[in-house]
């Protein structure tokens, strides 16, 4: 019978930083969610989706509400009056992920969208909203976004790992 040893000490030891610096991801969904925010407010003006397509143009109605309000004439989908949901997307990371979003109450209505009377009535008894508001999804990943994440994570693996690809 033949016994071969193998001292792996030094392997180990060579695991121990990246191991250590792995177990918190913070950092990694940090700068996800850095990204994350400065793509999804670009898709404002844009007016699009993450997968590209077009939002619904704001209807006749609600442009003739504007007007009437003393609003102007603001034809772009998602940009009310205040333009706040488009500036107050956050991220908020955590060593186990990276929340993307809005604390604005109607930013759920604006990515999902509601139907005429979906929040019941008013003091005045019109019903809430007062019509049909489209899904405009503002939240997501396009595919660009998708592959810049796989970045973030690979310069994050080479900082913690070191680039030893080329290496003899």
């Amino acid at each position: 019978m033949m016994r071969v040893t193998f001292n792996a000490d030094a392997v180990f030891a060579a695991l121990d930083k990246p191991r250590a610096e792995l177990s918190d991801l913070q950092p990694v969904y940090e700068d996800i969610g850095s990204y994350m925010v400065k793509a999804t407010r670009e898709r404002f003006p844009k007016g699009e989706a993450p997968d590209g397509t077009r939002w619904r143009q704001k209807s006749p109605v609600t442009l003739a509400q504007y007007l009437r309000r003393g609003d102007g004439n603001r034809p772009s989908p998602l940009i009310g009056p205040s333009g706040r949901l488009g500036r107050e997307i956050t991220a908020t990371a955590a060593s186990d992920g990276v929340e993307i979003g809005s604390s604005l109450i109607y930013s759920a209505v604006m990515q999902f969208g509601a139907q005429q009377g979906a929040f019941g009535r008013s003091k005045r008894r019109t019903p809430l909203p007062w019509g049909d508001i489209p899904a405009r999804p503002f939240l997501g990943l396009s595919r660009d976004d998708e592959r810049t994440i796989i970045e973030i994570v690979d310069d994050h693996l080479e900082e913690v790992i070191g680039d030893d690809r080329g290496a003899d």
